[in-house]
């Protein structure tokens, strides 16, 4: 099977490309490349230097590739950006999306998995909520996405296709872009191994379902390979477990710490200190992934603590090349 995985050579993008390889499936990458890495990918993988949002160029590459499949991955994925500049981010995130579905329908492609968000579609949650809980976005890159999953619907009820979309809460690990407003667990790593001081927004009282990125790649590699109980679907993909930025920030400060111990580094990792809320943030959020467990027998493999371990290591070995 040939897919195409829009935003491939990007964080999560990039490890579902190494499992479809893996699986002996050809992965065809489409990106810009304004925060994915040439380095993520495989010598063997052709890149498409293209951005979503140039329609002509997204139709070529689907016209010349023909893929089985799509998995789009490309986003605007940071919530503060898309509440300061909600055009740019509808731009991408639904315009964008749009001229890939629309050269997917056109090119014969039978099936298209969306990147949605858990993490922003449900709203304020104490308590992990199914797939059934009724979506309310309250930041332009919730609504956003909503929008994308109504499409999906539509392009399954107009052109046959087969769609799902996986709703992602925070996702983290290997590969993560530490730079700009998501992605707290890169932003800290970072910092933290660095020897700066790190900031949490507002109290640190915001809880999250922190899921790892190679369980996230293998929720995709399924909804891309086995046989979808209905045309269209969404499940959700997280652990239901909830942590906020408080201890979130603690268990990194310990691992860094170790890390630069063991590497014989004398660096001192400061403490995280409080800054203003961030606009746009949930105080809590987690979601149930019961669905996803019941159709194909997946769940989170990875710990919190494993995968934070796993992380800061990772950031401490890509510092060192770089």
């Amino acid at each position: 099977m040939k897919v195409l995985v829009t935003g491939g050579a990007g964080f999560i993008g990039s490890h579902i490309v190494d499992a479809l390889q893996a699986a002996g499936h050809t992965a065809v990458v489409l990106d810009n490349l304004s925060t994915g890495r040439k380095e993520n990918l495989p010598d063997e993988v052709t890149l498409h230097e293209v951005d979503i949002c140039q329609r002509d160029a997204v139709r070529k590459v689907l016209e010349q590739e023909r893929p089985d499949a799509v998995c789009h991955q490309a986003a605007q994925m940071s919530v503060g950006r898309s509440v300061q500049e909600p055009s740019f981010d509808a731009e991408v995130n639904i315009l964008g999306f749009l001229n890939v579905l629309e050269a997917a329908a056109e090119t014969g492609v039978k099936r298209i998995v969306f990147a949605s968000s858990g993490g922003v579609l449900y709203g304020d949650v104490t308590e992990p909520q199914p797939e059934t809980y009724p979506a309310n976005p309250i930041s332009p890159y919730g609504i956003s996405k909503w929008a994308g999953e109504r499409y999906l619907r539509f392009f399954t009820a107009e052109h046959g296709l087969e769609t799902v979309a996986l709703r992602y809460s925070n996702v983290y690990g290997p590969r993560q872009n530490p730079h700009g407003e998501a992605g707290v667990v890169a932003i800290f790593c970072q910092r933290m191994l660095a020897g700066e001081a790190t900031r949490i927004n507002g109290d640190g009282k915001y809880i999250r379902d922190y899921v790892y990125v190679t369980d996230v790649a293998r929720a995709n590699f399924l909804a891309l390979t086995q046989t979808l109980p209905e045309q269209h679907i969404a499940f959700n993909v997280g652990t239901g477990i909830g942590l906020d930025v408080n201890e979130l920030s603690e268990k990194l400060h310990q691992f860094a710490g170790e890390q630069l111990k063991q590497a014989g580094q004398a660096i001192d990792v400061p403490k995280s200190t409080y800054g203003p809320a961030r606009p746009g943030d949930l105080r809590s959020n987690l979601v149930d992934a019961g669905l996803l467990q019941r159709t194909w027998d997946w769940q989170a493999k990875t710990s919190l603590d494993e995968g934070l371990d796993e992380t800061v290591r990772w950031f401490y070995a890509d510092k060192q090349q770089a």
